[in-house]
């Protein structure tokens, strides 16, 4: 058996980052910039109100002061004419200053009669002016990587960019294994079970912006087993659930080492997830999951999430951390390190006293798995304890 950093360094030696690819802004949302962007034009382009008022000059400001009205502008109408001494043009928010001008007096501020405004007492000293380039300026640069968030859509878009380059999604591909699996939506027979594995890592693979691709169940023969690899051939990485272990039935690793696999590993000091394996085949990467569920989910979240992000250009990270207290007492750990889950709340981390890997309920009900290292001691309520959102 490995350490889980060090299988999750083999792994990270098997993927690289994927190729970029255009795509129209529109479907960009979520995706990872791949190359550096920059602004093509200032934002704002040109000094506009920040308010409703009246445009003047600043420097013939002073309480009780009136200006002639000679015009109006709009966002998206500006007023062309030059500004002279003791004028003024109505302005809105947004449109751009007229020539002449470098303050706004907000409408709170003046009385009106006809086309003459005068000013109020107050020291109106605040320009309520947006400056040319006062968010962002021609040439600016958002940076690669960054996975894409509606607000950066909306920076790209007022930087003019239609088309932003991001890394391609990768294909996973996703292989169930195993006689005694069938379909959500099918009738089991007695001594079957719902096929759960696959979907819960088809959502986190579609979570973390990678493409799933759920192939049939495979069967426990050898020729079921090729055909699910030939099926997943054009995949940038595969994914297999269960029969990697040494059972009579357990065929995983022998098959995928016919169609040429390289193996990198097998087995790994963790619980839940001992059974891992991991290697290549042709030009996809492959991982072979345990078969239990919540295993399966929980090596999905500490291999095949840091793996995935890799190859979306984000980088080699573990699964990120933080440390948090313990809500109670929790006994000392054996010799592979441990993956509990638990709730992190208000009161603490508190670790579910069922941990068995068949539990979905329990790993439905957790937000986080605590991490026990190996052979970590008894700790107390109180103590400092890693934790993994979920």
């Amino acid at each position: 058996m490995i350490s889980v950093s060090d299988a999750l360094a083999q792994l990270f030696a098997l993927v690289s980052p994927l190729a970029p690819e255009d795509v129209a802004l529109t479907q960009a949302n979520g995706r990872v910039l791949a190359q550096d962007v920059h602004a093509t034009r200032n934002q704002p382009p040109f000094a506009a109100s920040a308010m409703d008022g009246y445009a003047v000059k600043a420097e013939a400001i002073k309480p009780g002061q009136s200006f002639d009205v000679i015009g109006e502008a709009a966002a998206g109408h500006k007023w062309k004419g030059t500004v002279g001494p003791g004028q003024s043009v109505r302005i809105f928010t947004g449109a751009p200053l007229p020539a002449g001008t470098d303050h706004v007096i907000i409408q709170e501020n003046i009385t009106r009669d006809g086309d003459v405004i005068t000013l109020d007492d107050s020291a109106n000293d605040t320009p309520y002016v947006r400056p040319a380039g006062a968010d962002f300026r021609t040439g600016d640069t958002i940076k690669a990587p960054r996975t894409l968030t509606p607000s950066d859509i909306a920076l790209l878009a007022a930087m003019n960019i239609a088309t932003v380059p991001v890394t391609r999604q990768p294909v996973v591909a996703i292989i169930a294994t195993g006689d005694e699996l069938v379909q959500p939506g099918e009738t089991p027979g007695d001594d079957q079970i719902i096929a759960s594995n696959s979907y819960g890592l088809a959502a986190l693979v579609q979570t973390l912006g990678a493409k799933a691709r759920l192939l049939p169940i495979a069967r426990d023969n050898i020729a079921s087993l090729e055909l699910a690899f030939d099926l997943a051939a054009d995949a940038d990485l595969i994914v297999t659930i269960g029969g990697a272990s040494v059972g009579d039935h357990d065929l995983v690793g022998d098959v995928a080492q016919t169609k040429g696999m390289q193996r990198s590993f097998y087995k790994v000091a963790m619980r839940p997830g001992k059974p891992l394996m991991a290697g290549r085949m042709g030009h996809a990467a492959m991982i072979g999951l345990p078969g239990n569920p919540v295993s399966a989910m929980v090596c999905g979240h500490i291999f095949l999430a840091p793996v995935i992000r890799k190859m979306l250009g984000l980088g080699t990270h573990p699964a990120p951390r933080e440390t948090l207290l313990l809500a109670q007492d929790t006994k000392a750990n054996g010799p592979r390190e441990h993956y509990m889950r638990a709730h992190a709340g208000p009161e603490g981390v508190t670790i579910f006293d069922r941990q068995d890997s068949a539990l979905l309920t329990v790993l439905a009900d957790a937000n986080c798995l605590a991490v026990r290292p190996i052979n970590d001691p008894e700790r107390k309520r109180g103590t400092p304890i890693d934790i993994i959102r979920l």
